[in-house]
């Protein structure tokens, strides 16, 4: 007797749509490609392109290889998906990986997703040369940062990032983190 599939709860982050006017994608073209893909209870949240979606599928990387070649067809640009389950993003809200840092109207949190590991020779916590950019940590393909605003003017901070760990990676603000969970 064979066992059925269960449907589980995916994230897909989309990397580069709808940045200063370029490579745009509406939410609502992008729910309906989700759909003809097969995916279920489908949910868009930000045009920065999150999209949480239920499938039987549980190969990842098969996942995110589907989504990114027909996104390409549909939109006549390549789209890099990085796919996470939910309980990986539930994980990192329950972790609470910033409650060291001290909040201030200049400090942004963000959670960066890699495609694959990549293993960087960096000491952690990695501090920039003007202590306005820390990486605070890295684990299981997800980096941990900090931006201060307040001590420079031109961060570069997404840079720094690509520099260390590839362009095969796509960032988030933690406040997008924690608004992808309360749809879930």
């Amino acid at each position: 007797m064979q066992s059925k599939k269960v449907s589980e709860k995916y994230v897909a982050f989309l990397r580069g749509i709808n940045v200063g006017g370029h490579h745009k994608v509406p939410m609502l073209d992008l729910k309906k490609e989700f759909e003809k893909l097969g995916f279920k209870n489908i949910i868009t949240l930000l045009n920065s392109g999150n999209v949480i979606f239920d499938t039987i599928s549980n190969d990842i990387e098969k996942l995110e290889n589907k989504v990114t070649i027909h996104l390409e067809k549909k939109f006549g640009f390549p789209i890099q998906t990085i796919i996470r389950k939910f309980e990986i993003i539930f994980e990192l809200i329950q972790n609470k990986p910033f409650k060291n840092i001290k909040l201030t109207k200049d400090i942004r949190l963000y959670v960066s997703f890699l495609k694959k590991n990549r293993k960087v020779n960096l000491k952690l916590p990695w501090v920039s040369s003007d202590n306005s950019y820390q990486i605070i940590d890295y684990n299981n393909k997800i980096i941990f940062s900090v931006l201060d605003l307040s001590l420079s003017k031109t961060p570069k901070a997404m840079k720094v990032i690509e520099q260390f760990f590839g362009k095969n990676i796509t960032t988030r603000n933690w406040n997008t983190i924690e608004r992808i969970k309360k749809k879930l």
